[in-house]
């Protein structure tokens, strides 16, 4: 463990005192804490777990105070990961990240009031959230590839997203990622490959995350722009709106949310004229896969979301070229809408897909998993299902809900379900829902 003194670089380096004041007492302050929590998963990149309830345990010591003078901020680190220094100093992404964290729970402060209001409020504070965090670039063409799948995966499918993503930063395209491992590491660290043969000096790895799992997926050393939404649901929105493409790599419960999610939003009739490149790719040996979630797809929500991707196997050039081409029919479209480059204001998503779903028993148990919804709030349901399944699996709240109280039930129609226990038994025969140890459903299916 370390104590250390750490002063920003560059960024948020004042605060007002009421800022201030109002993350000083963690005793009783709910964003103190957060603050506190984020803070520790930062400066534990590297650690080999997606636990984050045991990362918590293991550094209960840990303590981060905010320090207020005439000239700045500093945050005074006790019993801090030793992970994070070299020679007694802080690597230096690591400090970036550090006061991204604060930068963006000083933000949420000030904001949460307003997410609560409407979808068109929701929107809106999101494009702040992300133009707070200097996100938003608006004199560059598209070109921004978002990169969903598993921190859980096999070391081919790894080497595979490193592939992928070298191939599209040779192109001139930069990566956006929740800014764990496995899949959202390696298309970054091919891309920086990439870059750097192409002598390109302000590439973007941008990687974006939420309080609930950065604990369990902490930023991996190649992200550069870090970005805290307050919840899954911001968090989604954000891709969506941030990105120009996306590319989907095998992956578990979250990547399966992340799928439902965006064949919801644009199957909503609105958004057909809407331009969202969606590219489902692995390796060979991963056909399996992505064979299991086309019919999974096909058999809840239908051929309407099954035409929404193009699946690409076992070809990193070809789904480098299809996203740079896709680049350009972005460009075009969103000339067309006369919407920004560097934000999708055209999508139109739902109340659904944009207020928090909390993971409780009761909240899971209730989930409408009936036909005879349209395929848009299928996927809504199917999606928040899912997030309980992520939450219980890896969020520290819904690991310590599931020892309290056991799984969490699923009902729904026979066949639907059916289908989900057959998606989620191959996540688990696969190994793809946790990074070690043998694994314990956090659910029950009681109509499979």
């Amino acid at each position: 463990m370390v104590d250390a003194i750490i002063t920003p670089n560059g960024d948020l380096d004042i605060l007002s005192k009421s800022e201030i004041a109002s993350l000083q007492d963690s005793s009783n302050n709910v964003y103190a804490k957060l603050f506190r929590d984020c803070a520790l998963a930062v400066l534990s990149t590297g650690a080999d777990s997606d636990d984050g309830h045991a990362l918590l345990a293991a550094h209960a010591e840990f303590e981060i105070e905010l320090m207020s003078s005439a000239r700045g901020v500093k945050l005074k680190l006790s019993n801090a990961p030793k992970n994070a220094f070299v020679g007694g100093k802080i690597i230096e992404g690591i400090r970036n990240h550090l006061f991204a964290v604060l930068r963006d729970i000083v933000f949420l402060q000030d904001q949460v009031e307003v997410w609560e209001k409407n979808g068109e409020s929701i929107t809106d504070m999101v494009f702040k959230t992300l133009r707070h965090a200097k996100a938003l670039k608006p004199r560059k063409r598209p070109n921004l590839v978002v990169c969903w799948g598993g921190h859980s995966i096999s070391d081919y499918e790894y080497d595979y997203t490193k592939e992928v993503g070298y191939r599209l930063g040779l192109r001139g395209l930069d990566i956006c990622t929740g800014c764990g491992i496995g899949a959202m590491k390696g298309p970054m660290k091919g891309a920086a490959i990439a870059h750097a043969k192409q002598r390109v000096t302000d590439a973007r790895y941008i990687g974006i995350t939420e309080p609930g799992i950065i604990a369990s997926e902490a930023p991996n050393a190649v992200v550069n722009e870090l970005i805290i939404m307050p919840d899954i649901e911001k968090r989604l929105e954000a891709f969506v709106r941030l990105g120009h493409g996306i590319v989907v790599f095998p992956g578990g419960a979250g990547t399966a949310e992340e799928i439902l999610y965006i064949l919801g939003v644009m199957l909503h009739e609105k958004n057909k004229d809407v331009k969202v490149p969606l590219v489902f790719t692995g390796p060979e040996a991963s056909k399996a896969y992505f064979e299991q979630m086309d019919a999974f797809i096909g058999k809840t929500l239908g051929s309407e979301a099954q035409a929404l991707y193009e699946v690409i196997i076992d070809d990193p050039v070809q789904v480098a070229k299809h996203m740079c081409k896709s680049m350009k029919k972005v460009y075009k479209n969103r000339r067309k809408l006369d919407d920004a480059f560097f934000y999708n204001w055209s999508l139109t998503i739902e109340e659904p897909f944009q207020y928090a779903f909390e993971p409780t028993h009761a909240n899971m148990a209730s989930l409408n998993l009936q036909k005879g919804q349209n395929a848009a709030s299928l996927a809504a349901n199917l999606r928040r299902a899912f997030s309980g399944i992520v939450a219980g699996n890896v969020k520290p709240n819904g690991i310590q809900s599931i020892k309290d109280y056991g799984p969490y039930t699923l009902d729904g129609d026979p066949e639907i379900m059916a289908s989900l226990d057959a998606l989620l038994a191959s996540f688990v025969q696969q190994k793809r829902m946790k990074l070690s140890g043998e694994y314990t459903p956090c659910y029950k299916l009681l109509s499979a």
